[in-house]
């Protein structure tokens, strides 16, 4: 069953709202040469952000807008961009606003991260469209029938990794997914892999690396005295946990917590940091440029 939205906030309107991001080198003009298509195109700005990177000289927009001309379709507001983005040498994409990211969730054991996404998707908090669940064991099946969503049992060993992932990326391509979500999927992925799902696949994980490595790490960090436990949120690239950051938080913590304490305390946080990064890459609120990224929150 699906939560109504509140008004204040309501869902976008399918065939009428659109997204369009955009980042270019920095020039005079810009502003004006987008909101210049928009009239010429029946379009009203309902949000609007964007950031000028003056030492990179580069200009980064964000436009959320609603066209009342019936007429009006992405492939036609993609058609009348294509000189204006020619004429200021754009990278970008326009995309309706109303359709939900199709999302597949890979998860081992620890299912926290799962648990909060299927929840958020479930109550209209997230648009996404979940149709798989892919994990190396079984311990979430039932918890994936539990909201009707297709589990997909793929075992990995050192002998079976190549074979794993080509049965990944069948779904991947038989599916239609937009973003794969890395849910405390305890494997490490291929640089084949990676590249595949360059810009689309995210993980999280805890925020001690590289100081505590390994299988442990809260009692690695209890051992040490850590007051701060946190969690990272990034996009999958062929260095490990190196790719470019979309989301992390932190909580402070002190001596009064035992090692189980503070597992229960980065759970929490990774699940707020994880959800955070796919609801803005769901509404194209996340731009890559380099080794960085421009998050319009």
């Amino acid at each position: 069953m699906e939560v109504a939205v509140s008004p204040k906030y309501p869902r976008p309107r399918p065939g009428r709202e659109y997204v369009l991001t955009l980042s270019c080198p920095d020039s005079a003009g810009l502003v004006h040469a987008v909101s210049g298509f928009l009239v010429r195109n029946s379009g009203n700005i309902v949000e609007s952000q964007q950031f000028d990177d003056r030492l990179q000289g580069r200009f980064f927009m964000r436009v959320h807008f609603d066209v009342s001309d019936p007429d009006t379709n992405a492939k036609t507001l993609r058609y009348r961009f294509g000189p204006v983005a020619e004429a200021y040498r754009i990278d970008w994409t326009l995309s309706e606003a109303s359709t939900p990211t199709r999302t597949l969730i890979m998860v081992s054991k620890f299912g926290h991260c799962l648990n909060d996404l299927l929840f958020r998707r479930r109550t209209g908090a997230l648009n996404i469209e979940i149709p798989a669940i892919v994990s190396n064991h079984r311990d979430f099946e039932g918890l994936a029938e539990t909201y009707g969503i297709p589990f997909h049992h793929i075992p990995v060993t050192k002998d079976t990794k190549a074979e794993a992932e080509a049965r990944l990326m069948e779904l991947v391509r038989e599916l239609d997914i937009d973003l794969v979500v890395l849910a405390r999927y305890m494997q490490i992925l291929s640089d084949d892999l990676c590249k595949q799902l360059e810009g689309r696949a995210i993980n999280i994980h805890h925020s001690f690396l590289p100081s505590f490595k390994g299988a442990r790490p809260y009692e690695q960090a209890y051992a040490r005295g850590v007051k701060l436990v946190g969690a990272t949120a990034h996009y999958v690239t062929p260095d490990l946990d190196e790719g470019q950051i979309i989301e992390q938080d932190v909580v402070r913590v002190d001596h009064s917590l035992d090692p189980g304490d503070l597992v229960t305390v980065g759970r929490d946080v990774e699940a707020q940091v994880l959800a955070h990064a796919v609801k803005w890459h769901s509404e194209s609120r996340v731009m890559v440029y380099d080794n960085r990224t421009v998050v319009f929150r």
